[in-house]
């Protein structure tokens, strides 16, 4: 059977203490921010840690961190606070007011350009709220990161999560005028003929394409000379001439405009790639949440190198 905290002992209570030693990263620290002393502040943690049966932080001279269990425990202890803080703020009429912190997982290149945007214009409105802007190229473990919700670029098979279909990114070829036999004017030179790089996330040895008007498709095999999973990193080794390339059609708008790459082949393109805004389900989502998602429903259709797609309802609180 689990045991109980001491008598008196408030389980939210507990709870907040422990996320605040984590983010504070000592006892000590936890103590000064909640007002209290740091003998009440362990006596908390302990109370806590005997509830669960679990040991929740390693503590040495060195300092602490977080056991297995414990990282399971902060992520879920973090989202039944916010849920409790939605609880109150529904019931005093305040739901309307996003506040605390949103955690944001987005791709590295898309969320360090494009997505900058609408996340300066989402703080700007709502003062109250903070954010982890964190980039990563893979589906992030929402629960035991404490991630809030993640924009995606590509497919989302996994049926156990939300996903809102943003935009489309157009995928287009291009090469460096150098490596062209005829220079720029050699815009629809035989592609398959050309050195190529490869951008492995999404096509290795292989290219496809369809025509823009009646969708006729050609696929040619590929031997690159180089194999990247960064968007910036095949972009720099397309403008050094080592080869052509397909790229989404918003990091190298500029570089065409510039003449520094040549739109391959204009009528054919890649298929575009859907950006998702993904987040697990629940059974309430915090004003926070429901704000981003808002705003970049309204926002993303209208960034320079996306295109729009249908609208679908977005999720009652």
């Amino acid at each position: 059977m689990t045991n109980l905290p001491a008598p008196g002992a408030d389980r939210i209570e507990l709870m907040q203490t422990f996320v605040r030693i984590v983010e504070a990263g000592s006892l000590s620290a936890a103590a000064t921010q909640l007002g209290t002393t740091q003998p009440t502040v362990s006596r908390r943690l302990q109370a806590l840690e005997r509830a669960l049966g679990l040991k929740l932080l390693q503590r040495s001279t060195h300092g602490m961190k977080l056991t297995g269990d414990g990282e399971r425990c902060f992520a879920h202890a973090k989202e039944l606070l916010e849920s409790w803080r939605a609880l109150e703020d529904d019931l005093r009429g305040a739901s309307d007011a996003p506040r605390g912190l949103l955690r944001v997982v987005v791709p590295h290149a898309f969320g360090q350009d494009q997505l900058v945007a609408p996340l300066t214009e989402y703080l700007q409105r709502h003062a109250q709220v903070s954010v982890d802007w964190l980039l990563h190229d893979r589906r992030p473990d929402f629960i035991a990161e404490g991630i809030d919700c993640a924009v995606m670029v590509g497919s989302v098979d996994d049926p156990a999560l939300i996903a809102i279909r943003l935009a489309e990114v157009p995928r287009i070829v291009v090469a460096a005028p150098s490596l062209l036999p005829a220079g720029p004017a050699a815009a629809h030179a035989p592609l398959a003929e050309l050195p190529w790089l490869a951008l492995k996330t999404y096509y290795r040895n292989e290219v496809t394409l369809q025509h823009r008007e009646d969708g006729r498709e050609q696929r040619f095999a590929i031997q690159p000379r180089m194999a990247t999973d960064s968007l910036y990193a095949l972009r720099q080794a397309a403008l050094a001439g080592l080869g052509a390339c397909i790229a989404s059609a918003w990091i190298v708008a500029g570089d065409i405009a510039q003449g520094r790459l040549v739109h391959l082949a204009p009528d054919w393109r890649a298929s575009p790639l859907p950006v998702h805004l993904v987040y697990p389900p629940a059974r309430f989502y915090p004003a926070k949440l429901q704000r981003f998602i808002e705003l970049m429903r309204e926002r993303m259709p209208g960034i320079v190198g996306m295109v729009g797609t249908a609208r679908k309802p977005a999720p009652a609180s």
